[in-house]
């Protein structure tokens, strides 16, 4: 093929390109708005929104509010031509759920489910997999990957679990699911997921400081709208930072780690109930004891994020299971507990809450596979 013809065709793509993700970062317009912001050619649009919608990547069958004329189509991208299935594995359950193309999860669901290292477990999970697929109207081909979000650091290149004290999962491989599974797999830290859901929700940010505050505490850097992985792909575990070195005893073998204190299970520790019944009897604030033990809770958090915002000066974002619990006195609280140690005060912007909860690292995965796809049309 000629030179020529080969730019022709790179061209025609780049077209198609530019036009698509206007589309979906617009998420509904005009084609004479197309045409004005992309400076591009009336024919050359038609002829892309013309492939397009044959490809059935975009719909046209709705209309554009009257401005005083001839009402324009409305277009916007099919959002559920393609979804991704997004896992997170927990000791006694797994989270699954279905994303379309913007990351709306529109499909949750929690299957309790013990883990263990075994055949058995992967061959269980993945059966799970395939029922919640089959039970839900979305064909096969509509499916662009499985991503595993799972509580372990894995390898630069995501095949492996290099270190998984919480399950003893060390050693987990990609190639334990995608041996069951017809579709590609992804592996990925649940906390590194995590964080890449907050940043698709906050595009804006530039850099933040994610705190995940699952039944195990996580946590993630983001500098330059990337999740830092470091040399050894441990980079934002905040959970082994060392709050009191006589503290108690974490499962990574130290005292004293902020895990002891934030996580999840160490607070229905230390309450004497799941975490489901500690918040309502907690904002009846009948119970001194309960106060108590969440003021605590609450210094010990500010601590940390104290210490890391000023390493990371960048945005604190509160994420995982306990967010949605968050209010906005309890904000105040960490502001008054950071602000009165630091001689670099924050502001209230400066903190935000997730709002996915308990699914936060499988939609985090799902957004893997959504994406890849995004960027590839």
């Amino acid at each position: 093929m000629s030179e020529k013809g080969l730019t022709t065709i790179s061209l025609k793509k780049i077209n198609r390109s530019k036009v698509y993700q206007y589309i979906y970062k617009a998420r509904q317009t005009s084609k004479m708005q197309i045409v004005q912001d992309l400076q591009m050619g009336l024919s050359t649009v038609s002829q892309n929104l013309n492939l397009l919608e044959q490809e059935g990547l975009i719909d046209r069958s709705e209309y554009l509010e009257s401005t005083g004329g001839r009402k324009a189509q409305a277009i916007q991208i099919v959002s559920d031509f393609r979804i991704s299935i997004g896992i997170g594995i927990l000791k006694n359950m797994f989270h699954i759920t279905a994303v379309d193309l913007y990351g709306n999860a529109f499909y949750t669901d929690t299957i309790q489910q013990p883990y263990s290292n075994t055949e058995e477990y992967y061959k269980k999970l993945t059966d799970k997999i395939r029922e919640f697929i089959a039970e839900h109207p979305y064909p096969e081909e509509k499916i662009l990957g499985i991503s595993i979000a799972t509580q372990g650091i894995t390898s630069l290149d995501n095949s492996t679990v290099i270190y998984g004290s919480i399950l003893n999962n060390t050693g987990m491989r990609v190639e334990n699911f995608s041996r069951y599974l017809p579709y590609p797999c992804h592996l990925e830290h649940d906390s590194k997921s995590a964080a890449f859901l907050e940043l698709w929700n906050h595009q804006e940010l530039d850099s933040a400081v994610v705190f995940l505050l699952n039944r195990n505490l996580g946590g993630a850097v983001i500098t330059d709208h990337k999740i830092h992985q470091g040399r050894s792909m441990h980079s934002g575990t905040i959970e082994h930072m060392c709050t009191d070195p006589e503290g108690p005893l974490c499962y990574c073998g130290n005292h004293g780690c902020l895990e002891t204190y934030c996580s999840a299970n160490s607070l229905e520790q230390s309450a004497g109930m799941p975490v489901k019944e500690f918040f309502p009897l907690l904002r009846e604030k009948k119970s001194p004891r309960l106060t108590s033990l969440w003021e605590d809770y609450l210094k010990h958090l500010a601590f940390a994020m104290r210490n890391l915002n000023l390493i990371v000066d960048a945005p604190i974002i509160i994420s995982g299971y306990l967010a949605p619990y968050f209010t906005e006195e309890d904000i105040n609280q960490l502001l008054e507990h950071i602000n009165s140690s630091s001689p670099f005060p924050i502001g209230r912007s400066q903190i935000l809450v997730g709002t996915h909860g308990q699914y936060t690292p499988a939609i985090g995965a799902a957004l893997f596979y959504v994406d890849q796809f995004i960027r590839s049309v």
